[in-house]
């Protein structure tokens, strides 16, 4: 159909990325799928909110599942990392360590990274295992019902994820990461005080598991949680998009139409590098939005034809 390496690069290997991936290579164009190797669905313990799985699954074990799926369908999928993207005539370049290759269209599914509290790295992933530490309270709020659940945040944010998370339990506490919760305005601490969240100060010096308690030390002393959800922001892997001019919100994630197009021709978005709800369903569905869009898009170019 071109003389591009491929129809499609995929840049991101989550949820998204990989629904276009199976999406994409059951339309028989030729893709390519390069994934850094770090799913933030990877770090789901049992996700019991994603349908089709009564029981729960394991985010590493969904993406297994998902990549197994488009590998059957021919999908090229190799664990590296994207350094440069530049547009030339016609589609883009890409490198990503193994030499410079082309592709008519690109998807971004990249994601973001949620920042994590100040703790020791293997102690932070045991917790995050056995539910101590949580980033979703969409996904997985049901499980702290009736709890006693921390939020590390000192900004409004944290106000909204204190105010959501009150509604699976009475026992929320909302601690300051650095100082005070000098950031709080007027109109905050009514939110707080009127649904009976407490407000503790920080600095948070330490964060350590006891039994099934996460313990952080306070500047108001230690505070005891069957579940702590940091909510300090996350990073936004959007630089690649940077690099051939995509607008970028101020958040930096990357802004897209209804068919998940980017500002610049022939670049696709989808997942949480675009601006919404960080849910795994979610993701799929852009992935599979931007995935037939670009078929058509391409198909505008010249019939594509077996």
């Amino acid at each position: 159909m071109s003389n591009f390496d491929y129809d499609c690069l995929i840049v991101g290997g989550g949820p998204a990325g990989l629904t276009a991936a199976i999406y994409l290579t059951r339309f028989h164009l030729r893709i390519r799928l390069i994934d850094a190797g770090n799913s933030r669905a990877s770090w789901i313990p049992c996700s019991h909110n994603h349908a089709g799985y009564p029981e729960g699954i394991n985010g590493k074990e969904l993406i297994r599942l998902m990549t197994e799926q488009a590998q059957k369908y021919g999908a090229k999928i190799e664990c590296a990392r994207v350094t440069r993207l530049e547009r030339i005539e016609g589609g883009f370049e890409a490198d990503w360590g193994s030499g410079l290759e082309t592709a008519q269209t690109v998807l971004l599914a990249t994601g973001v990274t949620n920042r994590r509290p100040p703790m020791d790295e293997d102690l932070h992933d045991e917790a995050l295992a056995r539910g101590l530490i949580r980033y979703c309270p969409i996904c997985d709020g049901y499980e702290v019902t009736d709890k006693r659940v921390g939020i590390i945040g000192d900004d409004s944010h944290g106000v909204a994820e204190a105010m959501f998370l009150r509604s699976y339990t009475r026992e929320v506490t909302l601690i300051a990461p650095h100082g005070d919760h000098r950031k709080l305005d007027a109109q905050d601490w009514s939110r707080l005080g009127g649904c009976g969240i407490a407000a503790v100060d920080g600095p948070v010096t330490d964060i350590r598991v006891e039994g099934d308690e996460i313990v952080l030390a306070t500047a108001a002393g230690e505070q005891r949680f069957d579940s702590v959800y940091p909510a300090l922001g996350s990073d936004v892997h959007s630089s690649l998009a940077g690099m051939v001019g995509v607008e970028l919100a101020g958040d930096g994630c990357i802004g897209v139409d209804d068919h998940q197009r980017t500002s610049v021709p022939g670049l696709y978005a989808a997942g949480d590098v675009v601006k919404g709800l960080d849910q795994i369903s979610h993701a799929m569905g852009e992935g599979g939005v931007a995935a037939t869009t670009i078929r058509n898009d391409l198909a505008k170019q010249g019939p594509l034809l077996r």
